[in-house]
């Protein structure tokens, strides 16, 4: 059995076809760890999520910002965006059972009997990975029981940006979803900061990514996507960065772990 990280899919279903085909993927015994942000701005969201769904326990998936945004748009609490791409599966046939699949996946996903993390947008420098972990149980409850749609409603929001301050349910919730699916940066207590997307290079001086704060022990290892400005960029030996910008004309980046070789496939969109 393999296993393989993948970054931001964003609809691109074609590309994700072409990988799975490069590295000999099989439905059967390997597994695909899915960074979130499966649909939105690319072409077959539709398709990418029917593939995903179909592979059944092999797929393990993390909900990213879009995906989230897409659950809330369903139940009418959102309006789609512009530039999204999302027509096509509000209206397919099995959107229910698409949308049912979907909001059951968790923030985080660990692989079994190791200290190895995925979420879409990486760990707060105020967490632990089990604190983590745990909230992001917690969210998983929330966003999956009979009152998702008052927690989707109440998802929206930036404060608070410091864990000291999340001092109610709603709180610790929205900073849950925030720190997992919105975060780049941070200021130099920990709070998150949602305004800036450069890359690092770019980015103001009060400013640092998330993963500079050496709060990941050597000992565990976290991958994330969300962030293309980096372009799979991470100086951080145990932190692996997958968004690679497929669905900005980049390519999509597929990660197999026991050896961390890397595959990618060139955007088809040229």
């Amino acid at each position: 059995m393999a296993v393989y990280f993948v970054g931001d899919i964003q609809g691109c279903y074609s590309e994700l076809d072409a990988l799975l085909t490069k590295v000999g993927f099989s439905n059967n015994s390997d597994q695909l760890y899915v960074a979130g942000d499966l649909v939105a701005r690319g072409p077959n969201s539709l398709e990418t999520l029917r593939l995903i769904k179909s592979l059944g326990n092999n797929a393990k998936v993390v909900l990213g910002n879009h995906d989230l945004h897409l659950l809330a748009v369903y139940q009418g609490i959102k309006k789609v965006k512009k530039q999204d791409h999302l027509s096509t599966l509000l209206s397919a046939p099995d959107v229910a059972d698409l949308m049912h699949w979907l909001i059951q996946q968790p923030l985080i996903q660990k692989l079994p009997d190791e200290e190895v993390y995925m979420s879409h947008a990486g760990l707060s420098p105020q967490w632990t990975p089990q604190q983590a972990f745990e909230q992001a149980q917690i969210a998983h409850q929330h966003l999956s029981s009979s009152a998702s749609q008052a927690w989707l409603s109440n998802m929206y929001g930036e404060q608070p940006t410091s864990w000291q301050n999340a001092d109610d349910e709603l709180g610790r919730f929205r900073y849950t979803i925030n720190s997992l699916t919105r975060m780049r940066y941070c200021f130099a207590d920990g709070s998150l900061d949602f305004s800036c997307k450069e890359s690092p290079s770019s980015a103001p001086k009060e400013l640092s990514p998330w993963f500079e704060f050496q709060h990941v022990s050597d000992d565990t290892q976290w991958v994330f996507g969300h962030w293309a400005a980096l372009m799979g960029h991470c100086p951080a030996k145990n932190i692996y960065a997958l968004d690679t910008g497929c669905v900005w004309g980049q390519h999509l980046t597929m990660l197999r772990w026991h050896d961390k070789r890397l595959f990618t496939e060139q955007s088809h969109k040229n």
